[in-house]
Formats: structure tokens, sequence, C-alpha cells
């Protein structure tokens, strides 16, 4: 027999879905005016008539930024860092998290080692150490002091090493058996097995990376070397002149600076917006059987 929802259970429901519906749209608003502005006439968005909807229609902005030199040059570095940096998060967590999933029976430091990456989680040296150990190991103004700092993710090897747990211990049982090393196991049975808790990783890896814009800020010493958030935190707060040629500046007087930043956003959006679906789909089965040992 089909349970029914009582008088109250529905209310929540109807309650809860509105509510969640309005959450939304507060989010979704913000990102609508921003293409909304990208895509109006310089007179309209200096009027300020532009809300959600385009005033006579222009795409003069993007091809403004789809010209720039600097634009792509600081998205090839974002690319170039999401690309080396989430597959070193994604082989540092794997490794680290396969002993540290084994019982103590196995890997008598396991607790041990467990506390000390959990340490870190709560404290950290701060950003004067920090910058002080990247310039001391001679890596400031490259791209491996945007990725090393970051390496390690603890928060992702806690969802890692859960999700390992989950993995029949017959299985490992039968690799042993049949003369499998500790490596063959992890690469040939628990890796293939944990796919929806690795995409989860890599996506979370993924987005943290092509987000990140402060540290670019402080390890860049010039700015032809700022990841593509870097650049535009930049641009949005104040649009630097002096890297802008002749034909730029003239070009860009005839546009209207908060078109300009809407669209430069919005492209640098694009990427992850086309990733993020594909991975998506693992995301709630990896966040749940990952962060819950039964």
């Amino acid at each position: 027999m089909l349970n029914r929802q009582t008088k109250g259970q529905k209310l929540f429901s109807i309650f809860n879905y509105a509510f969640l519906a309005l959450v939304a749209v507060l989010c979704i608003i913000p990102f609508v005016h921003i293409v909304a502005l990208s895509l109006s006439d310089n007179s309209a968005v200096a009027g300020g008539l532009v809300h959600l909807w385009p005033v006579r229609f222009t795409l003069e902005p993007y091809h403004y930024v789809l010209d720039r030199q600097a634009f792509w040059r600081a998205f090839g570095i974002t690319i170039q860092r999401a690309t080396i940096g989430t597959f070193i998060n994604v082989i540092l967590v794997i490794l680290i998290a396969y002993p540290l999933s084994k019982k103590i029976e196995s890997f008598r430091m396991r607790s041990t080692y467990v506390w000390i990456f959990f340490f870190t989680m709560l404290f950290n040296g701060g950003l004067i150490p920090n910058y002080i150990l990247i310039k001391e190991l001679g890596i400031m103004d490259t791209i491996w002091a945007l990725i090393l700092p970051g390496a390690v993710t603890v928060f992702n090897i806690i969802l890692m090493l859960n999700f390992f747990r989950e993995v029949p211990e017959e299985l490992e049982d039968a690799a042993n058996i049949d003369g499998a090393s500790h490596w063959r196991t992890l690469w040939q049975i628990y890796v293939p097995i944990s796919m929806p808790a690795i995409a989860t990783i890599t996506l979370f890896c993924l987005v943290g990376h092509w987000n990140a814009w402060f540290d670019g800020l402080i390890f860049m010493r010039s700015a032809e070397n700022y990841p593509l958030q870097s650049y535009l935190q930049t641009i949005v707060v104040e649009f630097n002149f002096q890297t802008m040629t002749a034909t730029e500046a003239e070009r860009l007087a005839k546009l209207n600076d908060r078109s300009v930043k809407g669209a430069q956003m919005i492209v640098a959006a694009i990427p992850i917006l086309l990733v993020y679906p594909f991975l998506q789909k693992y995301f709630v089965s990896g966040i749940r059987l990952g962060s819950v040992k039964g």
C-alpha cells in the first residue's frame, strides 16, 4: 500500500519547493543581469535602462573582449592551471586516501596520519609564511606557485577514503590471492569502482582552480602571468588603461565599461558551465557514498 502524505507534509513540501525556487531565482537574477548588460548598447547601460533584458542589442562588447590579447593570455594560463592542478590534486588524493582507508590492523599509523591531515584543515601557517615559502622555493611568478600550495586537499581525501572503505573486502582478498600488489589493486579494482567519487573530487578541484584569483595577485609579480580570475578581478575593481593599446582604448571609448566587464565574466564562465553538467550526475552519489561510513 502506498504511503500517503499527511496535510502537514503536503504543506511542508509546497513551502520547501517554493522556498528553493525563490532561492534559485535570486541566484539566477544577477547572472541574467550581467548577460543583459553585456548585450546592451553603451547609451542604454549608461542611462540605467538595462535590467533583465538587453536594450538596443549589440555584440560589440564581446568582439572587443575576444580581440584582446591580454584576456586570451590569462585564459590560457587558467586552462593550464586547471588541467595540471586538477590532475595533481586527484592523483595525490587517490594515493593518500587508499592507505588511510585500511583498517588499523593493516596500517598501524593510519589514525596518526589521519589526525595530521585533519589538523591542517583547522590550522595553517597563514599568508606571510606561505609567501616566504613560495619565494624561497624559487617558484614565484610561475604556474607552480598557483598549483603546489593547494596540491593536497584534505576534504577530498576524507571523502575519498570513506568511499574506499565501502569497497567490499572480498575484492581485495581475491586480488591478493591472485598475487596482485597494492599498486595493482588500487588502479585496477579501487579506482574503476570509485569513479563517482573521483568525478566528484575532480569537479571540486576543477572549479576551485578555475575560480581562484587571490593567489594569482599574491604570487604573480607581473600582470602578464595573471590567471583569468585574477585578471578579471583587476578589471572589475579598476580598469587598467596602461595595458591597452591605442586601438583598444579607442574602441573602449565607444563602449560602456560595465558591458565590457560583463562580457568578460560571461566568456570566463562558459567553460565551467559546459563541463559541470557532464560531471553533475556523479555529484550526488559521490557525496552521499563518500561522506557516510556505514
